[in-house]
């Protein structure tokens, strides 16, 4: 005897509809997630990344007895055709003082590129005490052929620091750049040389008189 099983359209509709939900709300979840967790490395210091803080919050913080020492890195992506590096190998500063440091990037390719600078500090855990006041690494930098800028970070370290048991004994900390190219840059990049062979004139030779 063969039993024939007739499925439910209705309950095939409501299967499809839970997916559908399901994949809709996981997508989501994968780009909030994004600036979630922008959010939570700078509120936490997660992972050595560092605070930003205006002048007059600068303004207010107490400058404390305990000196401590800033090492400047700098590093370009493989791909991007930049000399970067830091006009200051370190600098030695008292908690809650402000200083000035400042790096150079030179453009050593023949068109404007725009890049972007990733940064952190080490050890991880002076993230949350380490604020920039002013950086070139809020906004994108777009530099021209052969362009040589020079490029200011203003910054200091909160005395707050004395009081995290896993952060006060940090004497020395390493604040890191590692410039990239935005898509955007790099896009347009691949699209000129396009835009260039369609507007190749036309060859006299077989242009009909």
């Amino acid at each position: 005897m063969v039993v024939r099983v007739i499925a439910d359209p209705r309950k095939n509709r409501r299967v499809a509809m839970v997916a559908a939900t399901g994949a809709l709300t996981m997508l989501g979840l994968g780009y909030a997630s994004v600036p979630l967790y922008r959010l939570f490395c700078q509120v936490t210091g997660y992972g050595g990344t560092t605070q930003r803080a205006d002048a007059l919050t600068a303004s207010g913080v107490k400058i404390a007895g305990k000196a401590i020492t800033v090492r400047f890195d700098a590093n370009v992506a493989q791909t991007l055709p930049w000399e970067f590096k830091p006009e200051q190998i370190k600098q030695d500063l008292r908690l809650g003082e402000r200083k000035i440091a400042t790096y150079r990037a030179r453009n050593l390719s023949g068109r404007t590129i725009t890049g972007t600078a990733m940064f952190n500090v080490s050890p991880e855990q002076a993230g949350k005490y380490f604020n920039k006041i002013q950086c070139f690494c809020f906004t994108e930098q777009k530099l021209l052929a052969g362009a040589d800028v020079r490029m200011p970070v203003i910054y200091y370290v909160d005395p707050a620091i004395l009081d995290d048991p896993s952060a006060k004994n940090i004497e020395e900390i390493t604040l890191s750049y590692t410039f990239t190219e935005t898509a955007e840059s790099a896009a347009a990049a691949l699209e000129k040389p396009i835009a260039l062979s369609m507007e190749k004139p036309l060859d006299p030779a077989r242009v009909r008189r």
